[in-house]
């Protein structure tokens, strides 16, 4: 999955505001480590849509 370098470099985590990376199709944030996922090529940077940061596979809330 290709996006455009310079979409994620204007990116933030509507979160905690830090920037942000794109590693194994998810937007993953540098300051906090929310992963967003990206659907369809479009990113889905909200906070409801995102995975916390210390979420295991396979752990339920």
């Amino acid at each position: 999955m290709t996006l455009d370098p310079e979409l994620i470099d204007i990116l933030v985590c509507p979160d905690c505001k830090s920037g942000v990376k794109l590693q194994e199709g998810k937007i993953i944030c540098l300051g906090c480590g929310r992963k967003y996922p990206v659907k369809n090529g479009i990113p889905i940077m909200l906070i409801d849509e995102s995975e916390p940061p210390n979420k295991q596979r396979g752990e339920n809330a």
